[in-house]
């Protein structure tokens, strides 16, 4: 018995028949911080509970009481943090005569056991890097949650979080920089959604977000806006500065699924459809997406026998040199005749080829099967055949070449492999010997697509191209005024020449394109202005009749490319708004019918509907219809369709009483007739194009319409400070989004949000302490200064009764006093980082934000005229600030470094600092300031003359 007591692997106890101690071991008592001594006399169910295992098993002092003996029951402590558990066991005691008199009983540790079992169960349901719930945790919180859905109606979305870019990360810092921005990026998403416990993180770098009993679309829309906005800012990792970004899918329950199999996969199908738009973006799962990926399924097992079924063939488009005309030899495409379907475009196919793993396959018989057809050819008409990069990455690529052209008594020359940049992402040496070993076959070597994949110029320096083709991209819109693609093709067509290449451009559909690239020097041509691709039978044909020549034909001029359609829009000219129809709309412009009295060379505002507004000047006015220029050009949406680059949010519009394109013509009493419309413009946010230059005289540049795009410009001015904007970004999401968001930031905006402020009290604002009320007020009386220099509004509209909150430097809570700022003063002369005394003097000194002082320029600066061009937070104008005479002295005691035109550059790289963050933190500790954030040094209270006298010598000695 003593062994077992000393080896602390379990005790012994003893009770009488109160249920008093009456013997306890040592080590127990020691424990429970006590001693053995003093516990007995104690109840034994007073020092001890039974643990609730949810199996029936009886409490403690039932088992005492029914005085029968027992086994396995779980105790701690009594009113202890279940840091002790043993397993007891207990025996009830009788005197001869039968009189019960206690019980005796031990117990065994098993603290150990149990923290290595809690241990196992955290790690099978979090993520062990980012400590976030992981893929079956998310099962099983889905599934609960679904459960309820299914019975109670209660809706749930899913949102799936792809990161962009992150491989990139990866491959160029390495995976341990990889896992560091993972920690970052969970704890962005954390306080973004504002619940730890609905964040998940799947593997990879794929979140998800589950939201519960949540089915606003609007307010879905809303928060993966945030995130993606959130996600997208930049992150500072082991001194490096890393950018990515993140695509969002997203599916609605019930109407996008009752189950967790259901909405994960259509979350899954939106999600690849935003990746699909350009990334950066976010969808909501439609039945569309749905057909789509039906669809493409159908395809990939169609396609799987399409080759033995004879329905891919190949077709040929004519290369022909740019001087003489005459064909040099042809592509080898790849067309599909689909049973049902007809023809499939290549654009479909190819990428469910490649997907499948089938583009192998196809690459090999398109390969053999030209060689086949271009031996039967007359003369020496070389083909030309595209190579996927995984066609390439195959070992038994020579081997096929080699085959293909014995089989069909092709010479080697005769055949032109195209392969593109994306060979060169993967094992360069493997790629290097590749390339001699093809060249050793003898077959010519082309570089397709040049200039729109991922690699540098490096590779054409060792591997043996014989032609570079200029891709289309570059070719479209080459002549159209303002286009910089000619000088493009001008420079790859001076690179080719001096490596000794030939040039191809590919695309070429109009007269004016092809006299441009003659003029440029570019040697072969391959488009429709030419031909387009012809059949096997055509081009022999062709080149039995002796037609070797072909005389260019096609459009004289190039224009944007046109849509024709009946769509609804209106313009805005004077204060009159006019319904009309558009007939053809192109990024550049659009003919609109049934719009009078409205003559040529006017500004007017096009409304596309949706909020789609963009000026444009009328070019043609005739009777019925106006043809307009819009002054920035339209983008495409991803679908097809074009769309101006932002949008108008409908509140913006309602309050300008704007109708909607088909209305009835009205007169807008919201402006007056003798107002200019680029006042109008202004308040929706929208400037002509020959007034938005940046300087200081011009029209202001578009500005946020919403508190939540205000918000966006306000955390991005607190770049550098990340704990300022960590903490404004809880404040955003939490307070002020979620009640301003979609609001217009004007004078009624801010109206409701100093009622908001003003209503802020500890009483009744539950959950809220004073020093959270105290930071809000902070908040909103920096974004309103923002608003104010960003001339979303004017200094002199704060709203009536809350000057005290918004006025600069008197905000309703306690600015920086004087002695603090020696504090912080004297702290940051023993930083390493040398610059931070100057930089948090210039904060206080001058007010402004500290994404302004990090990126401060000489040339911004007129010491003269003690004035200083601040860039705005969104980069479209400059706001002039007033310089003291103390931040005069200052700048003019600070050195230039050199050519670098910042003012407090990093030491190190001559550039902006990224973050302060940690310099900061051991300065505002050792000035016993925790509390403040570097932005707080904005406003602060002391005197000029104490300055000069107190404060300014401090930067002027060193620190211990």
């Amino acid at each position: 018995m003593q062994t077992f007591e000393e080896s602390a692997q379990g005790w012994f106890w003893s009770i009488d028949a109160g249920g008093c101690v009456v013997y306890i071991s040592e080590n127990v008592a020691e424990m429970l911080g006590t001693t053995a001594t003093k516990l007995v006399g104690e109840r034994f169910s007073d020092i001890f509970v039974s643990e609730e295992d949810g199996s029936g098993r009886k409490n403690l002092p039932f088992l005492l009481t029914k005085r029968s003996a027992f086994d396995g029951v779980t105790l701690m402590p009594a009113g202890d943090k279940a840091e002790h558990f043993w397993v007891a066991s207990g025996r009830p005691q009788f005197e001869r005569s039968g009189e019960f008199v206690g019980f005796r009983g031990s117990a065994i540790d098993t603290t150990s056991q149990r923290r290595s079992s809690a241990h196992a169960s955290r790690l099978s349901d979090y993520d062990a890097l980012t400590e976030l719930p992981n893929r079956r945790k998310m099962e099983e919180f889905l599934d609960k949650v679904l459960d309820g859905a299914e019975h109670h109606l209660r809706p749930c979305t899913v949102m799936l979080v792809d990161l962009d870019r992150f491989k990139q990360v990866n491959d160029t810092l390495g995976h341990p920089a990889g896992d560091v921005l993972l920690k970052q990026v969970a704890g962005r998403l954390v306080r973004i959604v504002g619940d730890k416990e609905r964040v998940f993180r799947l593997g990879g770098d794929e979140f998800q977000v589950v939201l519960p009993s949540c089915a606003d679309r609007k307010q879905i829309d809303a928060l993966a806006s945030d995130i993606i906005h959130g996600l997208s800012q930049p992150y500072s990792i082991g001194g490096s500065r890393c950018i990515i970004g993140a695509s969002i899918g997203m599916a609605v329950c019930p109407e996008d699924g009752t189950s967790r199999a259901g909405l994960m996969r259509n979350a899954d199908l939106a999600l690849y459809a935003s990746k699909s738009d350009g990334r950066g973006r976010s969808k909501f799962f439609s039945t569309d997406l749905l057909a789509s990926a039906e669809r493409k399924r159908a395809l990939e097992e169609d396609l799987r026998d399409a080759l033995v079924r004879n329905e891919i063939r190949l077709v040929y488009q004519p290369l022909v040199h740019c001087q003489s005309n005459r064909i040099t030899g042809v592509e080898a495409l790849m067309r599909w005749d689909h049973p049902n379907e007809g023809p499939i475009s290549p654009s479909v196919f190819i990428p469910i080829a490649e997907e499948a793993g089938l583009v192998g396959r196809l690459g090999d018989w398109a390969l053999r099967k030209a060689c086949e057809d271009a031996a039967r050819w007359p003369g020496n008409l070389r083909v030309a055949v595209n190579v996927s990069p995984s066609q390439f990455s195959d070992g038994t690529l020579p081997h096929t070449v080699v085959s293909a052209l014995a089989t069909s008594g092709l010479s080697a020359d005769q055949l032109e492999l195209e392969i593109t940049e994306g060979v060169f992402l993967g094992d360069t040496a493997a790629a290097a010997n590749m390339f001699a070993t093809l060249k050793k076959i003898g077959v010519r070597l082309a570089l397709d697509d040049f200039g729109t994949g991922y690699s540098s110029l490096g590779y054409l320096r060792s591997a043996p191209f014989d032609k570079i083709k200029i891709d289309q991209t570059f070719v479209r819109e080459a002549t159209l005024p303002g286009s910089r693609n000619s000088a493009i093709i001008a420079a790859i067509v001076a690179l080719a020449e001096a490596l000794g290449m030939d040039t191809t451009a590919e695309g070429i559909e109009y007269l004016d394109q092809l006299a441009l690239i003659r003029r440029l020097g570019v040697s072969h041509v391959q488009g429709w202005v030419y031909s387009k691709a012809l059949s096997c039978e055509d081009l022999v044909a062709r080149l039995e009749d002796g037609k070797w020549a072909i005389e260019p034909n096609g459009p004289a001029m190039q224009r944007s490319s046109r849509q024709s359609m009946f769509r609804k829009a209106g313009v805005v000219h004077g204060n009159v708004y006019r319904s009309g129809t558009i007939r053809n709309l192109s990024r550049t412009g659009a003919l609109i019918d049934g719009i009078n009295e409205v003559p040529a060379q006017s500004l007017v505002i096009v409304d596309l509907g949706e909020g789609q507004l963009s000026f444009a000047t009328v070019v043609r006015a005739e009777s019925g219809h106006i043809g307009v220029r819009f002054d920035q050009q339209l983008v495409d949406d991803g679908s097809g369709t074009l769309c101006t680059r932002r949008r108008i949010s409908a509140y913006s519009m309602a309050t300008l009483e704007l109708p909607k394109p088909g209305d009835p013509d009205r007169v807008l009493t919201s402006v007056k007739l003798e107002e200019d419309l680029t006042q109008l413009g202004r308040r929706l946010g929208l400037v002509p194009l020959a007034l938005a230059d940046g300087s200081d005289t011009a029209s202001p540049p578009p500005v946020p319409a919403t508190f939540r795009e205000l918000s966006r410009e306000y955390l991005e001015s607190l770049a550098g400070d990340e704990g300022a904007l960590a903490a404004a970004q809880e404040a955003m999401v939490q307070h002020f989004l979620p009640r301003f968001g979609q609001r217009v930031a004007d004078g009624s905006g801010w109206k409701d949000v100093s009622r908001f402020i003003a209503t802020l009290d500890a009483a009744n604002s539950p959950g809220l302490r004073q020093e959270d009320i105290q930071h809000l007020r902070k908040q909103a009386a920096r974004m309103w200064s923002l608003a104010v220099d960003m001339q979303l509004i004017g200094t002199d509209e704060a709203p009536e009764g809350s000057e005290h909150v918004f006025a600069r430097r008197s905000q309703a809570y306690a600015p920086i006093s004087t002695e603090e700022c020696r504090q912080l003063l004297i702290a940051s002369r023993s930083s390493p980082n040398r610059q931070l005394k100057f930089i948090m003097a210039l904060l206080m000194l001058t007010g402004a934000r500290t994404s302004e002082i990090l990126n401060m320029r000489w040339s911004d600066i007129n010491l003269e005229e003690a004035t200083w061009h601040i860039t705005l937070p969104n980069g479209s104008g400059r706001r002039r600030h007033r310089l003291t005479s103390a931040a005069l002295i200052m700048l003019g005691d600070l050195p230039q470094l050199g050519d670098c035109p910042f003012v407090l550059p990093n030491l190190a790289t001559r550039k902006p600092y990224q973050s302060l963050t940690k310099s900061w933190e051991v300065v505002k500790q050792r000035a016993d300031l925790p509390h403040l954030e570097l932005d707080d040094l904005r406003d602060c209270s002391f005197r000029e003359e104490y300055w000069e006298e107190e404060l300014a010598p401090i930067l002027t000695t060193t620190g211990t």
